[in-house]
């Protein structure tokens, strides 16, 4: 709804706001897996379309200039085929008429975060991303199938604020809830 949560206003998080399209419960879980280990790439169209709708209906996209996909270090994306998040960013940029940057990389390969404990899932990603240029002045939204813990999206947000990223924005098909 827009509003912070309580945890968010004790420890604000490293990005400048966060969309999620839905939460992380029958049927996007389902679908997103489908597309994430089965290679089911129709499944992004219809993944990005319902972010671009969530991002349109809070008036996101007139806060970024462009999408960036959460990057996959190569070994994991040669295992599944594709980037699942590059493939959801592709449709909804298509959807709201904004442009798929670059400029974001996995510079060492971790453990999937899917496997961790929840206080592992930080230092596994910590130095994980490295930005290919500088990002001086750029608005991004980044984009990822599915936001658990937030620490993917931290460790990405360090490497796009130390490139000079003005502004981050993570959004996400499905975002899990706390217990």
């Amino acid at each position: 709804g827009g509003a912070r949560c309580g945890r968010c206003l004790a420890c604000p998080p490293a990005w400048d706001a966060a969309l999620a399209a839905g939460v992380y419960a029958f049927p996007l879980d389902r679908l997103v897996v489908r597309l994430k280990y089965a290679g089911d790439l129709a499944l992004a169209a219809a993944l990005g379309e319902c972010l671009a709708g969530a991002a349109v209906a809070s008036g996101a996209p007139a806060r970024v200039d462009a999408l960036l996909p959460m990057p996959l270090a190569a070994a994991r994306q040669r295992e599944r085929g594709c980037n699942q998040a590059r493939e959801i960013a592709r449709a909804a940029a298509n959807a709201i008429s904004l442009p798929v940057a670059g400029g974001l990389r996995r510079s060492r390969h971790a453990v999937p975060q899917a496997s961790l404990a929840w206080r592992e899932r930080a230092r596994n990603v910590r130095g994980a991303f490295e930005a290919d240029a500088s990002l001086a002045g750029a608005r991004v939204a980044l984009v990822d199938d599915v936001m658990t813990s937030g620490a993917t999206a931290t460790a990405a947000t360090a490497a796009l604020r130390r490139a000079g990223a003005a502004r981050i924005e993570v959004w996400v098909v499905a975002r899990t809830l706390p217990a």
